[in-house]
């Protein structure tokens, strides 16, 4: 009887996704695997049912989102075999470590009242880039009860029918979008001190930080207009501290420039003065030289993070739907989750 189905979701992930596959099939041996793929053209398809993998393609007439894929996912496995009680969400660009599942099955099944349990996610590469680094940190989210889980974790199948499975319409931060309502509905989330999934980033240019973070300032808008006004300190405070830094403050500098230079040029000093703050901070636990990149990132990526609130609401007051921001070379970018880049919410 098998009561773990695992969803794996990807679109041109080339090597990445064999990797992932051969992960699944090597920790996972008494689970039920499903692979949805969005639209991919290079082999990624054939290659999943050469190993046995059942596929899934989606309808390319319908813009494709990662909610989207792990919902056709997992309504799969319900067909597949009705026993399934845990559901392994899982993104084409990781593979799944050893020992993650048997863990998560016990935390799951010991605690009713979890609906979701997920673990560490680490960067495959750190050291290619700096944008690797910080996506790596990223990832190091506290230990215990938490506000949400990415888009690897274990799920409970009750769980997520009780409150619908993810929000298809989302391009981005569905995740933290479902277990809003997860909590809402009495469960919990968890996160527990084990390895869980290898992650490949492969972020080598700023252009591409760049996207990732417009791509998070789009999500963190969604998810303030959702449920900001309610008891959700994160996605209020997420959303402040963009339109503030990257709003707010550059057109405030930009009016006094053209009231008084002079006072306009001193009132630029809050950069410097924001960035050796942050750099400070930073270089409590790194090198200095690193938390200065850091810092200066983060400050930069405030405007890229602006420009997708703006996109949002344009769409949004437009009617028009939104369309993913896609950031990696080549591939899409529904496979990420959106967390901030290397961000803290208050900043």
């Amino acid at each position: 009887m098998n009561e773990l189905g695992i969803v794996a979701i990807g679109r041109n992930e080339g090597e990445r996704l064999k990797a992932c596959l051969a992960s699944l099939q090597e920790n996972s041996t008494d689970s039920v695997i499903v692979y949805v793929d969005s639209g991919s053209d290079d082999g990624s398809v054939a290659f999943a049912r050469s190993l046995g993998v059942h596929v899934v393609e989606l309808d390319r007439e319908i813009p494709f989102t990662a909610a989207r894929a792990r919902n056709a996912g997992a309504s799969q496995l319900q067909k597949l075999s009705g026993s399934i009680r845990w559901i392994q969400f899982l993104d084409g660009d990781c593979q799944l470590q050893p020992q993650w599942m048997e863990r998560a099955i016990e935390c799951l099944e010991t605690d009713s009242k979890l609906a979701a349990v997920c673990g560490r996610r680490r960067e495959r590469f750190p050291d290619r880039s700096i944008y690797n680094a910080l996506i790596d940190m990223e990832w190091d989210t506290p230990v215990g009860e938490a506000l949400a889980c990415g888009g690897d974790a274990l799920f409970r199948l009750s769980a997520l029918h009780s409150v619908g499975g993810f929000t298809e319409s989302m391009i981005a931060g569905e995740e933290p979008e479902l277990c809003q309502r997860l909590r809402c509905a009495g469960w919990g989330i968890r996160r527990i001190d084990v390895e869980m999934t290898l992650h490949d980033a492969d972020l080598h240019h700023f252009s591409q930080w760049w996207r990732r973070a417009k791509r998070f300032g789009h999500a963190a808008a969604e998810a303030f207009q959702r449920y900001g006004n309610r008891d959700e300190p994160v996605a209020r405070a997420q959303l402040r501290g963009i339109v503030l830094w990257g709003g707010f403050i550059p057109v405030f500098n930009g009016l006094l420039l053209l009231i008084d230079w002079r006072i306009g040029l001193f009132s630029l000093l809050i950069w410097p003065i924001q960035w050796a703050r942050l750099t400070v901070a930073f270089a409590r636990t790194h090198p200095w030289s690193f938390a200065a990149r850091r810092s200066a990132l983060q400050l930069l990526c405030k405007f890229a993070e602006f420009g997708g609130v703006v996109s949002y609401w344009s769409r949004r007051i437009a009617g028009r739907q939104s369309t993913l921001i896609e950031y990696k070379s080549g591939l899409s970018n529904e496979n990420e989750s959106a967390s901030a880049p290397g961000t803290d919410a208050s900043a």
